[in-house]
């Protein structure tokens, strides 16, 4: 079974390293004899680590063969990664990583229909007050965990808690988040 296990963060040296940021489902007792999987241009392409060393408990550096500039290490930079796991699997557990990617509907509890989609401007604005948008990335922390939501051009952080997230439609690749009202405008 082939599952999301991290994403390609940024560049890391200047000789085709980069950083990576770990899912939970990232093997503990990875080896290099295994390669990560990405799709570049429609295309599932193995990258075989020549070099990796983690740090802390979600974080790594890697090289890759064939990709030993920083210009070609530049192309993977934003990439999901998957990697073939053996064993038994629960099907139905996801983390909050797995939504990286997914469409976001945005409302604001208590607010007016047309006050939300202001506040953001209007490009990300859906019917009825909504906001749209994408969710961008996810950072995990015990004390504050947040998903990083792209609406209408804007980079705005949102605590990841279950208060917030009204729905999930994982076949649509969709979230709605009813959030406390304001939470959008913070600079």
């Amino acid at each position: 079974m082939i599952v999301p296990a991290g994403r390609i963060n940024k560049l890391f040296g200047t000789e085709g390293g980069v950083m990576l940021s770990l899912y939970p489902a990232f093997p503990e007792d990875f080896t290099t004899d295994t390669p990560l999987r990405v799709t570049i241009d429609a295309l599932e392409v193995p990258l075989w680590c020549e070099r990796f060393e983690r740090r802390g408990q979600s974080g790594a550096t890697a090289t890759f063969a064939d990709f030993d500039t920083e210009r070609r290490a530049q192309e993977l930079v934003g990439l999901e990664f998957r990697i073939e796991m053996n064993g038994e699997e629960d099907d139905d557990e996801f983390y909050l990583e797995d939504l990286i990617g997914f469409a976001v509907v945005a409302e604001e509890a208590g607010a007016s229909s047309g006050r939300a989609a202001t506040a953001a401007g209007e490009t990300g604005a859906c019917a009825s007050g909504k906001l749209c948008g994408t969710v961008t990335d996810y950072y995990d922390s015990d004390a504050n965990p947040l998903f990083e939501l792209e609406i209408g051009g804007r980079q705005v952080l949102v605590p990841a808690v279950e208060e917030f997230i009204a729905r999930i439609d994982f076949e649509g690749r969709t979230m709605h988040l009813v959030l406390p009202e304001g939470l959008l405008t913070l600079e």
